[in-house]
């Protein structure tokens, strides 16, 4: 559910002066700053918040430009202390956190900050077809997140890369929700908001090598993350069943569906991937790209080999057959 500042800052009629001042006062109501621009006489940008419970979700695009937050700044702060949570997606920064470390970020880096210490960041285009910053992160109070601030004095402000295991993860969760915050009532977003901390936590400790200092309620929520990601990414498997995905993630099956139905809401590893696949299909069936491919190899696309099977399964998911979703989202306006 979308709170902040609109996600197209200004209109047409706005000056390019009007826009950065319309920017920067959006930009204040998340944190105390100082923001400059050479591009300011031309700027356009956005600016996307949304509340999932006591975390801000925030999604952004700028020309470059520079923010600095001033010991002066942080001593006068109110409120919390935050953590800043940062996945650029285009362009780069350079970083100057403390008295005399700068670090230099590019895009597919996640970047943590709090709002204890000052810092200098100044930001750059991604040059030629994409001379933009963009990213999306998130804040949330420094008390929400379950390791001591001594133990990641080492992580702030540095880049660190998000291709693979938890920081991939949070990094694609991050996305998700900015995509989907629009449609998300409040107390959906409230539990994501939840998961997102468990996420960046298991990231950090991850980093850290300090799993272990997680509580159980936090790595716990963070594996069923985990293990629904796995499951997306291996729909197409006709393999993939609770076994090989407690092999995969090193627990027992018995273990696998105590974690998934305690934190899924009763439902269990096998409905929740038949669940998944049929939604695939569902928004296969539907893509231009496609919509060559007869009904069947959508299916076995998505794990589903028995075309019988799949069809029964899809209309009683859907109120439709196959066909006929394919056939409405074709030829009837609004099908899809």
């Amino acid at each position: 559910m979308r709170t902040g500042a609109e996600s197209a800052l200004g209109d047409g009629v706005m000056t390019g002066k009007d826009r950065f001042e319309l920017w920067r006062d959006a930009l204040a109501k998340t944190r105390e700053c100082e923001a400059t621009s050479a591009h300011a006489d031309s700027f356009q940008a956005e600016l996307r918040s949304s509340a999932l419970g006591q975390v801000t979700l925030l999604g952004t695009s700028f020309p470059s430009a520079r923010v600095r937050r001033t010991e002066r700044m942080v001593r006068r702060s109110h409120g919390p202390e935050l953590y800043h949570l940062t996945f650029l997606t285009a362009g780069s920064q350079a970083l100057r956190h403390g008295a005399d470390r700068t670090e230099k970020h590019r895009s597919g880096d996640l970047v943590f900050l709090d709002s204890s210490h000052p810092y200098d960041a100044r930001l750059f285009g991604g040059g030629p077809g994409k001379p933009r910053i963009e990213g999306v992160g998130a804040d949330f109070p420094v008390s929400l997140l379950p390791i001591p601030p001594r133990l990641l004095r080492g992580l702030l402000g540095r880049g660190l890369p998000a291709r693979e295991g938890s920081g991939a993860l949070l990094a694609q969760f991050l996305l998700g929700l900015d995509r989907q915050a629009d449609v998300l009532q409040p107390a959906e977003a409230a539990r994501l908001g939840t998961v997102l901390v468990d996420l960046t936590a298991a990231w950090l400790a991850r980093e850290l090598d300090a799993a272990s200092q997680l509580p159980p309620d936090a790595r716990h929520r963070a594996l069923v993350e985990n293990i629904r990601a796995f499951i997306r990414h291996n729909l197409h498997d006709p393999a993939l069943t609770p076994a090989t995905i407690a092999a995969a993630h090193h627990i027992s099956v018995s273990h696998l569906h105590r974690l998934f139905t305690q934190h899924s809401q009763g439902e269990t590893v096998a409905a929740w991937i038949r669940s998944q696949r049929l939604k695939k299909a569902h928004r296969d069936l539907t893509d231009p790209a496609l919509q060559d491919l007869p009904v069947h190899v959508i299916a076995a696309r998505c794990g589903m080999f028995r075309a019988s099977e799949f069809s029964r399964a899809f209309k009683t998911a859907y109120g439709l057959s196959p066909r006929e979703h394919r056939h409405r989202a074709r030829h009837e306006p609004g099908g899809r």
